[in-house]
């Protein structure tokens, strides 16, 4: 009787440490998803996407739990699984900061030709919100938008320079801030704003087509770090299935962790070198 109590009590014990241990997981990862969710819904918001909180959190968590799960299915190993959770907590914020990068990326493109239409009705004699507005109704998304939240800072009496910083927060590119300081220095000083802005918009211009001149020398040396980082993991791939029993060990060995930590550290490596080799800021 004493050992079947003993027994009992133990079992109650290791049921109850089980229980609090899941409710706490539960707990953390639902708090961690309402985080991130808050953080990806500031920033969608900053790109002028609007979303459902709840949505947000409810994708950041089907990705938390969906990749690892499928990442153990198609490897086998508990040990890939473990390892794609990092990724998983990481790719939410990675699709956010490649939607900002391509907005950023759109405003820098539409940025002269905008400039250029706000000079133009600059020198037909058009005050500078009427020509905002102007360009507002003639520029598509994203600086539409843009221009359009600056405009209604204006009307609302936001003073012009607290109104343009605000712009250069969301707009975090070198390129708005000469056209800040453009404007700033005309309204401070004086002088012609519509040739102040034609002459930052050429500059601006000049600068992207030498950008684009420079992606195109380096884009063979992009693809080639693309393929040279994706080969090895699909060859990997592909003899697991080829041959399962001699890559067994790959995923079900200490030896084979310890191999597969060394190549993921080395593809990272060699693809982040590969990458600064190829990068050229202008």
């Amino acid at each position: 009787m004493t050992l079947a109590l003993i027994l009992a009590l133990v079992f109650t014990g290791i049921l109850v440490v089980i229980w609090l241990v899941a409710r706490g997981g539960r707990t953390a990862l639902t708090a961690r998803s309402q985080h991130m969710a808050h953080e990806l819904e500031q920033q969608l918001a900053d790109a002028f996407v609007f979303v459902n909180r709840q949505k947000v959190a409810t994708w950041t968590m089907v990705a938390m739990i969906a990749l690892p799960i499928a990442a153990f299915l198609l490897s086998g190993s508990v040990l890939v699984g473990i390892v794609a959770l990092p990724l998983a907590l990481m790719l939410p914020k990675k699709v956010v900061a490649r939607m900002r990068a391509k907005r950023i990326v759109a405003l820098e493109k539409q940025l002269p030709d905008a400039l250029l239409m706000l000079a133009g009705a600059l020198r037909a004699g058009a005050s500078f919100p009427v020509a905002l507005e102007s360009v507002v109704h003639e520029s598509t998304p994203p600086i539409a938008e843009e221009f359009d939240l600056l405009m209604r800072e204006i009307r609302l009496g936001i003073d012009l320079d607290v109104a343009m910083r605000n712009v250069e927060k969301r707009i975090p590119v070198p390129d708005f801030m000469m056209v800040t300081a453009a404007i700033t220095i005309a309204r401070e000083v004086g002088g012609n704003l519509a040739e102040a802005l034609e002459s930052v918009a050429r500059t601006l211009r000049e600068k992207l087509q030498m950008e684009g001149k420079i992606r195109a020398l380096t884009s063979q040396g992009r693809m080639q770090g693309i393929v040279m980082t994706c080969l090895p993991l699909l060859l990997m791939l592909v003899l697991r299935f080829i041959e399962p029993v001699a890559m067994a060990p790959l995923f079900s060995e200490p030896v084979g962790w310890a191999t597969l930590g060394v190549i993921a550290v080395m593809e990272f490596l060699g693809y982040r070198f590969i990458s600064a080799i190829t990068r050229i800021d202008v």
